[in-house]
């Protein structure tokens, strides 16, 4: 739900096998949309010229979920969402950002990969990224170049 004020109301939707009444509005939690910052972003240096990761927190302070759908950067050719679970990783297409709660991409778990990059991202210098999301309005993040041994104090 875009940023502004909450309203309840009921939207009749005409669906081809009839008409059904859809209640839009929203609880009493915060209300009621996703209030979304990100905190602890970096990018290790990578050994590839082609290929890097990403790491950040998403942190919700907002009465509903919401998802990132996508990140783009002019810095990579592509960046996808990848999900770890076990010892495996794949590609996803979103990551829920639960309602008061966060989305952590860390090493070893979630993170961002960016592909096919244009140059080399060098410790000292930032990457610029744009996170998408399902019901929120896009978020900018710089993104500094730590060394590729890196470790944050900052919980992830």
């Amino acid at each position: 739900m875009p940023a502004g004020p909450v309203r309840l109301f009921a939207v009749p939707i005409a669906v081809i096998t009839g008409t059904v009444l859809l209640l839009t509005g929203c609880g009493s939690d915060s209300g009621g949309r996703a209030e979304l910052s990100v905190r602890a972003a970096y990018i290790p240096q990578p050994v590839s010229d082609t290929m890097a990761a990403g790491f950040l927190t998403i942190v919700n302070n907002g009465g509903t979920k919401d998802e990132l759908t996508s990140v783009t950067s002019t810095a990579a050719g592509s960046v996808t969402l990848h999900e770890t679970v076990g010892s495996s990783m794949e590609e996803v297409t979103s990551l829920d950002v639960p309602a008061h709660g966060q989305l952590v991409f860390k090493s070893g778990g979630n993170h961002l990969m960016f592909e096919k990059l244009k140059s080399k991202p060098v410790r000292g210098g930032t990457v610029t990224v744009e996170l998408h999301f399902a019901a929120s309005d896009p978020v900018e993040v710089e993104m500094p170049v730590e060394s590729a041994t890196y470790t944050p104090n900052t919980g992830h």
